[in-house]
């Protein structure tokens, strides 16, 4: 009688003991597929949340295994042979005791491996983010223009985020419009007002058949909303391939490098950086726009590329141009890219953009 009442205990003693232990093991299982499936999960981090889960699944399986045996004794076993089943009431004890602090510490890990994941998943979102805002400022694919050939390059410079954009569309009457700026600064601000210039001049752009006058227009809606250390540079040029001309516009901007028939010539500076003067005039000039001519932009990052105290500058930008004037658009825009990062001997300290566009 005596053995049965014992090999009763251990049978549901072990079962408990398995449930509370298969308990906390489940969650660890679940806490552990969380890490490993995390997109920043670590190696070390999945195997430690692995073993715990290990762990506590083999304390739930020997105490199955335990329960079991005594069970299978108490029906088929001799009298003699629940003595050592005595033995199991000690971890058993302890598993009773401690059952709280197991569920807990389980609880907390799958809660805390919850809390990791999410903060993993924020994290990626954060450094995807300048990537994905860069590529609607700057996009690595242009439209493709009926007449004309066009390339560009994206360099990201030190900072999170750029203030660097290029644009291309078409506009009234067959025209195309091919558009570079730079924002001062680095971070999100500069970001966030690059992002409404671009889209406020393709309005004004196609609102205005003078580049100078949508610039102006610009001018007047930026000074009042942004604020005076957000300075703005950019270069606006349309071309017109039924009159056979290009009219630009250029707001502070580095020059841009017209290159035709064996002749390259600077675009320049037409009225100052916009935000600088509310009441700022601009004017533009109009060019003579042939077969095979191509117009060369960029940013500043480009021609401040440095060796020592050296500069890329903006005739080696030309030079580039003079000697490699028939290259494809998008090669020419690499080649260029190339030839300053060849020049400098640290990393571009700026965001570098180049626009090339060549009407065929």
């Amino acid at each position: 009688m005596v053995e049965r009442i014992v090999l009763v205990a251990v049978i549901l003693g072990c079962s408990v003991a398995a449930l509370l232990w298969g308990r906390s093991s489940r969650r660890l299982l679940r806490a552990s597929r969380r890490i490993s499936q995390g997109p920043g999960a670590s190696s070390d981090a999945t195997f430690l949340a692995r073993v715990s889960f290990d762990k506590d699944l083999h304390t739930t399986l020997l105490y199955g295994f335990i329960g079991l045996g005594a069970l299978l004794i108490a029906v088929f076993g001799h009298s003699l042979y629940y003595l050592p089943f005595l033995f199991v009431f000690a971890p058993i004890g302890v598993s009773f005791r401690n059952a709280g602090r197991f569920l807990t510490a389980a609880r907390l890990a799958e809660e805390r491996s919850t809390i990791e994941r999410r903060a993993e998943e924020v994290l990626a979102q954060e450094e995807l983010a300048p990537l994905r805002w860069a590529a609607r400022l700057a996009p690595a694919e242009l439209p493709v223009i009926e007449g004309f050939e066009v390339g560009s390059v994206y360099e990201p410079g030190a900072g999170a985020m750029a203030g660097d954009f290029y644009d291309l569309f078409p506009t009234a009457g067959g025209r195309l419009a091919a558009v570079i700026g730079d924002v001062a600064g680095h971070g999100i601000e500069p970001s966030i007002t690059a992002f409404q210039v671009k889209y406020l001049l393709r309005i004004f752009l196609r609102q205005y058949r003078d580049p100078a006058q949508a610039v102006e227009e610009l001018n007047r809606l930026l000074s009042d909303q942004t604020r005076t250390e957000e300075l703005v540079s950019l270069c606006v040029v349309v071309f017109d391939p039924g009159a056979g001309t290009m009219r630009y516009a250029s707001a502070g901007h580095p020059p841009a490098w017209h290159w035709r028939q064996g002749e390259v010539s600077p675009l320049r500076s037409t009225g100052p950086l916009l935000t600088l003067m509310e009441d700022a005039c601009y004017s533009s000039r109009e060019l003579e726009l042939g077969p095979q001519d191509v117009v060369l932009l960029y940013t500043d990052g480009l021609a401040e590329a440095r060796a020592g105290e050296s500069l890329f500058g903006e005739e080696r930008v030309a030079g580039v141009l003079r000697r490699e004037p028939g290259l494809d658009a998008q090669t020419l825009c690499k080649t260029v890219r190339d030839a300053a990062r060849e020049f400098a001997d640290q990393p571009f300290g700026d965001d570098v953009a180049i626009l090339a566009v060549r009407r065929r």
